[in-house]
């Protein structure tokens, strides 16, 4: 780890007493190392990844990591906080505090590093080692690991020997006897980020099997890729943990066993409670259903007892399987739809009618480039649905239906059912592969299950559906949706502003948010004034919150911390950029008073956007596409309005809250002291 921590980046006094203030000053060393290039673009970075999950751990661990295209190099940072800092562990405040900076094309070495790191942790050792350091450049050789000497890298964190996992006997004399064998678990950890959650839970896990004298081989589904478990190895398992908060890949192999399915935290904060649950499951013979929705055929042993339903009951993984098409939708929206909005700013609307570039494009003509780009656009624009389609599908079955859930986005498009067309046909593709999976089948059919017969049966029954059964209604819905549309004016486009502003200025970038972002990209795959409209309206009331922050801090810079003063500054770009994650810092350390606010003011830009009837072709681009709205000097002003009404009220509450007295003794992230008039 020589290139990741130096003595320069060690702080061994860390005054800072919030996360952010703690990220900020530790940012700061890395930018002095030139090891990030744009502090405010990285601590952007840090807090978007901090506001997916807490990132303090139990031990007085806090842990910021992202991965951003503002470090130039695989960095790691350390303070250590007398007062302590809440990173949002349960046991309380965090007084060893790591900052990891990863590129965004880190190579997999580096953070493969950065794992060993995470693992180290679970050593109390070396936390007790790191707390009574007194010279950085110890403490910065003691986090390299040049005191002892390092462990070889594992993708897999085991226990116990692999020989004995692999032949299913204790190394011993070789006597294989049945009663030395310990209880077998095999598991996978992964994390948003795959830096550092992935490898904490793996080596907890481990610490834990080794501990009640359990095997356990876990498979880390970090960034760098992930190496899987030996299939002799899965095969010996009694049971299964999954300690994760993304999509386990290649769910298939753990079909058939009993199967503890958890989010990545409770993997590293209560290893034994999982291990001791996975123990009864296997003694009680449960096995888990939900290992038979994407594997490669059917089972047919289970017995309802759905692991997938221990944490998350289906209104939860519905919007999991939703987010997961939407997410992969975005880019063909982004790209399509920024192209087709710029060859209108250079040839106008008229020329979408252009005839095919392929039969005819002048080098020199200015509308035949907009034509090509158009069509370009256009291409992109035509995968939307069924990408959407396939990959809700795959969200609920993995690859097995990609297929069928490509093809009933397809017919959708064909049968002019629109963006609902692939909702549904995207979640009848994944049911149908699910319930294809459950059917028993003899074991020399399993391996061409996935490849052949699942995809093959599945578009066939999806297919049949989407032509025959759901299609025309669906079909008729969203021409009526669109006729909606359309018609909406006065009082009914209003509401429906306020409800888009309110949705995308609450959790700023969380479910709601990208809920009413889809409906409105949804739209564009076949654009009508109303879905026009709609697409304004969202965009204009995602400007708002980053806007109305970086105004307030302008207008009123004593109710502010320094650090928030300084993400005031960079707000101003991302609010104009419409990226609504820019006021996630100052929701995070003042929910109550900073979201209403928001709310407010995306409601009252929502509701006049519509008002006005400005429009929008373009998914993204904040004030960088104003050329390309109708209406642009009022939709300028809706935007102007609400984010005035949003700073106001944040303001009120902020001074209302913070009286005199009160404020003479909050310190700012510098260490100084901030008042406020009275």
């Amino acid at each position: 780890m020589s290139e990741l921590i130096t003595a320069e980046l060690v702080d061994l006094d860390l005054s800072a007493t919030t996360k952010d203030a703690a990220a900020r000053s530790l940012a700061e060393r890395m930018v002095a190392a030139h090891r990030v290039t744009d502090l405010d673009g990285f601590l952007a970075d840090v807090a978007a990844r901090e506001a997916q999950m807490p990132t303090g751990l139990d031990g007085g661990i806090g842990i910021p990591h992202c991965r951003s295209e503002h470090a130039n190099t695989p960095t790691l940072a350390f303070g250590r906080s007398g007062a302590g800092i809440d990173f949002g562990a349960a046991d309380g405040p965090a007084d060893l505090v790591f900052l990891i900076a990863a590129p965004a094309g880190a190579d997999d070495d580096h953070l493969t590093i950065l794992s060993g790191l995470a693992r180290r942790l679970m050593d109390p050792e070396f936390t007790a080692a790191l707390r009574a350091g007194t010279d950085p450049r110890a403490v910065a050789a003691l986090i390299r690991g040049e005191e002892a000497p390092e462990e070889p890298e594992r993708e897999q964190v085991e226990t116990g020997k692999q020989e004995r996992a692999e032949t299913g006997t204790e190394a011993t004399g070789g006597t294989g006897a049945a009663e030395s064998v310990p209880f077998r678990i095999v598991a996978v950890t992964s994390c948003p980020t795959g830096i550092a959650h992935t490898y904490m839970a793996a080596e907890s896990l481990a610490a834990a099997g080794r501990a009640e004298g359990v095997e356990v081989t876990v498979e880390t589904q970090g960034s760098a890729g992930f190496k899987k478990l030996d299939p002799a190895v899965v095969a010996a398992a009694d049971a299964v943990i999954w300690a994760h908060d993304v999509e386990v890949r290649e769910k298939a192999r753990f079909r058939g066993k009993p199967l503890v399915d958890v989010g990545v935290k409770a993997g590293i904060n209560r290893p034994a409670e999982l291990i001791a649950e996975a123990r009864r499951k296997a003694e009680r013979g449960e096995i888990a259903t939900a290992t038979d929705s994407d594997k490669a055929s059917g089972s047919g042993d289970g017995d309802g007892n759905g692991s997938g339903a221990d944490h998350a009951h289906f209104g939860v993984r519905l919007r999991t399987y939703l987010m997961s098409g939407v997410s992969y939708m975005v880019p063909f929206v982004a790209a399509g739809g920024l192209l087709i909005a710029l060859s209108f700013a250079i040839g106008g609307y008229e020329i979408a009618s252009a005839k095919s570039v392929a039969d005819h494009f002048v080098w020199g003509e200015a509308d035949s480039w907009a034509a090509l780009l158009n069509q370009i656009g256009s291409a992109a624009f035509g995968f939307l649905v069924p990408v959407l389609a396939g990959y809700i599908a795959y969200g609920m079955a993995d690859r097995p239906a990609l297929v069928p859930g490509f093809v009933g986005g397809a017919i959708a498009l064909t049968v002019n059912a629109g963006f609902l067309g692939g909702l549904v046909a995207g979640l009848l593709a994944g049911a149908v592969v699910m319930a294809v999976q459950r059917v028993p089948v003899h074991a020399t059919l399993r391996g061409i299950m996935p490849v052949l017969v699942i995809p093959l049966i599945a578009s066939a029954v999806v297919g049949f559906l989407m032509f025959i059964v759901v299609g025309k209604p669906i079909a008729s819905l969203q021409n009526a949706l669109t006729d909606w549309l359309n018609g909406l004016s006065g009082s009914n486009a209003v509401i429906l502003g306020i409800v888009l502003g309110l949705m995308m200025c609450f959790d700023m970038g969380g479910p709601l948010n990208k809920v009413a972002y889809a409906f409105a990209v949804g739209g564009l795959a076949d654009p009508t004034p109303g879905s026009l409209k709609v697409m304004a309206a969202v965009m204009a009331a995602g400007m708002v919150p980053p806007l109305a922050m970086a105004l307030a801090t302008t207008v009123r810079r004593r109710l502010f911390t320094k650090t928030e003063r300084e993400n005031g500054r960079a707000a101003w770009v991302l609010g104009a950029s419409f990226i609504t994650e820019g006021a996630i810092p100052f929701a995070a350390a003042d929910p109550l008073r900073v979201i209403p606010s928001v709310m407010a003011g995306g409601a009252v830009t929502g509701a006049l956007s519509m008002a006005f009837g400005a429009t929008l072709r373009a998914p993204h681009g904040g004030v960088f596409v104003v050329p390309l709205i109708g209406e642009p000097f009022l939709y300028l002003l809706a935007i102007a309005a609400g984010t005035l009404v949003a700073t106001a009220l944040v303001v009120l509450l902020k001074s209302a809250r913070r009286t005199a007295p009160e404020a003479a003794g909050d310190a700012g992230a510098d260490g100084s002291r901030v008042t406020v008039a009275a």
